[in-house]
């Protein structure tokens, strides 16, 4: 199998990282995206610690999907690229994942909550409550720390894939959100979504201790975007950041 990437993918790649400054995801380099070739069995991902306004598109590195071994790039890999690979080697339908440090969604995380779902701007995306994992253990810290990092998210889910597909992304406790989509901007755009609907919760909560909304107007906003009876949007024009 050659691990060559597919045109466009190193572009989209770089592109996604670029904007995690722009859209105010990250703080310093804290926050990479990678995107994945499946025929190829790679996947391509931010290096570690290089500043965004100085990342260029020949800095980016392939990394083999089964493995974690790089097979192309000069620069060492991000740290949490054990993280990303664990996530794509359990849910096979996921092009591209996130990771920022972005600072409601951080909150939850800290706080060991699930961002609650409050309203109809969270069910627009994710089918249920942004979960939290629990707290890796001494065991999972010491030895392939990164890897057991991704760990905790799939056996959060179930390593149910059609559960990822619902729901896009996971907090990790103490650490912070891992998102993914169906390639490297999706994921990236669930990440900006995760972070806008963890300050939103966080505001709603600070007026008052509220319940979740009625099911049934939770699950029109999700299936009229998902599905296939969604009737949001226009074929052929892409959504908007």
């Amino acid at each position: 199998m050659s691990t060559t990437v597919r045109d466009g993918l190193r572009r989209e790649v770089l592109e996604a990282n670029l904007a995690i400054p722009q859209v105010g995801l990250a703080t310093l380099t804290w926050g990479n995206v990678s995107g994945v070739d499946r025929e190829a069995g790679a996947f391509v991902i931010k290096p570690s610690g290089v500043r965004y306004e100085d990342l260029t598109i020949d800095d980016l590195v392939t990394v083999r999907l089964s493995d974690g071994a790089v097979v192309d790039g000069r620069l060492r890999p991000s740290t949490d690229t054990e993280t990303h690979r664990c996530l794509y080697l359990a849910f096979p339908s996921i092009g591209g994942v996130t990771h920022t440090h972005s600072t409601h969604a951080v909150a939850f995380a800290q706080a060991g909550r699930e961002i609650p779902v409050l309203g109809t701007t969270h069910a627009d995306t994710f089918n249920g409550p942004i979960p939290c994992t629990p707290d890796l253990t001494a065991e999972q810290c010491a030895r392939d720390y990164e890897y057991n990092t991704g760990r905790v998210i799939v056996d959060l889910l179930g390593q149910d894939d059609r559960r990822a597909e619902e729901i896009p992304g996971a907090l990790v406790a103490n650490h912070g959100p891992f998102t993914w989509g169906l390639s490297a901007r999706e994921s990236l755009e669930h990440a900006i979504i995760c972070e806008a609907v963890a300050d939103i919760a966080i505001h709603t909560l600070s007026l008052s201790p509220v319940g979740p909304p009625p099911p049934h107007l939770l699950e029109r906003h999700y299936t009229r975007k998902h599905g296939p009876d969604a009737y949001y949007g226009n074929p052929g024009r892409a959504s908007s950041m």
